[in-house]
């Protein structure tokens, strides 16, 4: 063990969403082009997999482009599948998530600013150090594949990567290079584990926060964060099993929520029970806020719930599912048009109104009146910092400057939500982030600016009896490295008057 490894806290991981397009924010499912992508010369690449890793890689900085539909696309163009398409994909991610630690590595190894290399070189570059430092692959390979892919991409800067990759060859292995360029813990323990562990500091500052200061604690979080995440099923309620769902498709039955299936491999769009809408993805933690409202006492009627920021339609799906069965009808509100259809076609069949319109309009728009829903749910646009495990690029993609805008139009969002709520029903605030400017402070003052009176629900017996690390209440911050989900937040309250 290095002098770097012993200063550095250890934690084991598990094995094993981000503001809306129409409203600005950061739900990140937005663009499914890639410009300008492919590779520069024209000749086909020598190796597909690689190729493919990096045009993904390219299209996320180049076209901001997002990861999880750009590779996909990639991998369907060049007909990759089995090991090629898993190689890809290992290459693609590891390389987004490392993005900040490996830019450090080349800029000391290239004696130069990384902003000053040129982008397609840079690139390449990145996805040659990844290789080299992070997985199995030789030496050898990872320095000549790199020099091939950065002559194809930026022919007058093979010799310079091919210098660089050598440099960094030579300089030792990941441990080696890690204790050269980060802070020392006892001095600076922020900066060390946002180069030990992949995180720009001001998100790791932000989860020691919600984390009650506890950086033992943090660093675990980040460990799992840096795992790649199992695929999560949500069988619908009425329509599939989760227990003989798990056996159809070679998974196995979630952990906390009745619905959840842990897919162990495969593309899930080449399910069948995908396909026919008996089930869709969807993460763990979002069944289990979703089914939590679902499971809040009401007072007198329950026929009408409202899910007030709707897109993609993960949740409008459990939702309408659910509300078949008990004879209840689900407005699905969503401001993006090309969300809306998505939240259509995830809501086929079921008792669910899609309304394409702003979730702020309650009150102004007839189909939105006020005190005429009995359970809401507002699934927040946020800054997203919970799911960063499943989009890589997201970590170094947000700034604090995305919190500002963000954590107003929450506010105004619970706001509508709890003037369309009627007293006596429930609201759910719900983000998938743990920023507490996103999850306490939004929650506090949107009630208190709301105008009505309401009352904080205990939201941990609403989730299945058994789960660990709900913490005091009456809110829940659920978290990868504790639960195995995305790090998703969820505040009931009940509208007394």
């Amino acid at each position: 063990m290095t002098e770097h490894q012993a200063n550095r806290p250890h934690g084991s991981g598990r094995p094993r969403r981000p503001g809306g397009p129409g409203y600005g924010g950061g739900r990140d499912q937005g663009r499914d082009s890639r410009s300008g992508s492919g590779p520069r010369s024209g000749r086909p690449p020598a190796d597909p997999a690689r190729q493919a890793a990096y045009e993904a890689i390219a299209a996320v900085h180049r076209d901001d482009a997002y990861a999880n539909l750009v590779l996909n696309q990639i991998l369907s163009e060049m007909r990759l599948s089995g090991r090629d398409a898993a190689f890809a994909t290992e290459l693609a991610y590891g390389t987004l998530r490392a993005h900040g630690t490996l830019d450090l590595i080349i800029g000391s190894a290239a004696g130069r600013e990384v902003s000053r290399i040129d982008p397609p070189a840079r690139d390449a570059l990145r996805l040659g150090v990844y290789q080299l430092l992070y997985t199995r692959v030789p030496a050898h390979a990872a320095v000549n594949q790199t020099v091939d892919l950065t002559r194809s991409v930026a022919p007058g800067a093979a010799g310079f990567a091919n210098a660089v990759m050598r440099e960094i060859s030579e300089g030792g292995d990941l441990d080696a290079w890690l204790t050269k360029l980060a802070p020392g813990y006892e001095e600076d323990p922020v900066g060390n584990l946002a180069v030990l562990h992949n995180h720009p500091q001001w998100i790791i500052r932000a989860f020691n926060e919600a984390l009650g200061g506890d950086l033992d604690d943090t660093a675990r979080l980040l460990i799992e964060d840096n795992q790649p995440p199992a695929v999560h099923l949500c069988a619908r309620p009425g329509r599939a099993d989760a227990v003989e769902l798990a056996d159809e498709v070679g998974g196995e039955p979630g952990a906390f929520s009745p619905y959840a299936v842990y897919l162990n491999g495969g593309a899930p769009g080449n399910l069948a029970a995908i396909r026919d809408g008996r089930a869709h993805v969807q993460d763990e933690g979002s069944q289990l806020v979703a089914a939590a409202l679902l499971a809040a006492p009401v007072e007198g009627q329950d026929t009408r719930w409202l899910d007030l920021c709707a897109g993609p339609g993960g949740k409008a799906g459990l939702m309408g599912a659910i509300a078949a069965a008990r004879g209840a009808e689900v407005t699905a509100v969503e401001v993006a048009e090309h969300r809306a259809r998505l939240v259509e076609q995830a809501t086929q069949g079921m008792p669910v109104t899609v309304l394409p319109m702003d979730g702020r309009s309650v009150g102004r728009d007839q189909d939105l009146p006020e005190e005429a829903f009995d359970r809401v749910l507002v699934d927040a646009p946020c800054t997203g910092l919970g799911s960063l495990r499943r989009r890589p690029e997201s970590r170094w993609r947000r700034t604090p400057d995305d919190l500002p805008p963000l954590t107003r139009l929450q506010r105004e969002l619970l706001v509508a939500a709890l003037r369309a709520v009627r007293p006596g029903g429930v609201v759910a605030y719900v983000t998938c982030s743990p920023h507490v400017v996103e999850t306490q402070v939004t929650v506090t003052e949107g009630a208190r600016r709301s105008g009505v009176d309401v009352d904080f629900v205990d939201a941990r017996p609403l989730l299945p009896p058994g789960m660990p690390h709900l913490g005091p209440g009456p809110t829940v911050q659920l978290w990868p490295h504790r639960h195995g989900t995305d790090a998703m937040f969820l505040a009931v309250l009940r509208r007394t008057s």
